[in-house]
């Protein structure tokens, strides 16, 4: 995700829930995903899962994220970065001063870095203590840093946020943003995409990478236009409740006709 993320490629990536590795395996084998974002923020999950998640991502060339919780944020994005994943997607902060202690705390502790994390042993150095550790430093350091920006007041701050180095990547969040606001999206769909359009536009201009949650082929093409070029399409649960809600519902409603 770093190289790709460097070398200002675009990405395409889908949500999933599952903690049933076959299910990243199947969708990282299709060959359309640059990366799989597993949504441990609203799931339950185990270590061994996360590493038999990423080993699925790796069988394909695949890069991997997870979305954590901001509560235990510090100890799972540093344990997930052990296991092998490749980026880490911060949810719930709201300040620049948040935003600058996550990020202290999956930097690496080197005098040029500053940060708070250490040299632990696991999967992402082969277990191997060894490892040349400014070598490690450099690969702790290539972690890709998004950022949701799902609060009004990480929306007011949005400007010095994406200015504080190791932000690489933003997200808007349009529930939890009008959550924080006392609306509805569906009363504010205007307002919402202004907000979104304006974390767009701040993000661009400081040189951090816009991503956003698309569901077509149009959107994706209508997003372009405004400068993004990294997009989450779709998501686990939401494919299988509209085949619940769609193919199935119709067979349900044509059973039921069967018995009047």
């Amino acid at each position: 995700m770093r190289e790709l993320l460097d070398a200002k490629k675009s990405t395409v990536n889908t949500r999933i829930w599952s903690m049933w590795p076959t299910v990243a395996e199947a969708a990282a084998s299709t060959g359309n995903f640059d990366y799989l974002e597993f949504v441990g923020e609203y799931v339950p999950f185990t270590l061994p899962q996360l590493e038999n998640f990423v080993r699925a991502c790796e069988l394909y060339n695949v890069g991997s994220m997870i979305k954590v919780d901001f509560q235990n944020r510090f100890y799972v994005a540093q344990r997930a970065m052990g296991c092998g994943f490749q980026a880490i997607l911060f949810t719930d902060h709201e300040t620049p001063d948040e935003v600058r202690e996550m990020i202290r705390m999956v930097t690496p502790k080197t005098p040029q870095d500053g940060g708070r994390f250490g040299f632990p042993n696991g999967r992402w150095i082969k277990y191997n203590p060894e490892l040349s550790q400014m070598g490690y430093a450099a690969m702790n350091r290539s972690c890709v840093k998004a950022f949701m920006i799902e609060k009004k007041e990480a929306l007011d701050n949005i400007e010095e946020i994406c200015q504080i180095p190791g932000v690489d990547m933003v997200q808007f969040g349009p529930n939890d943003y009008c959550m924080s606001r006392g609306w509805n999206v569906a009363d504010h769909k205007k307002e919402v995409t202004e907000a979104q359009e304006h974390m767009i536009e701040v993000a661009l201009k400081n040189g951090v990478a816009p991503r956003v949650e698309i569901s077509s082929l149009e959107e994706a093409e209508h997003y372009e236009k405004l400068g993004v070029r990294h997009f989450c399409i779709l998501d686990q649960m939401d494919i299988l409740l509209a085949a619940w809600k769609g193919t199935c519902g119709d067979v349900k409603k044509f059973a039921e006709g069967l018995d009047k």
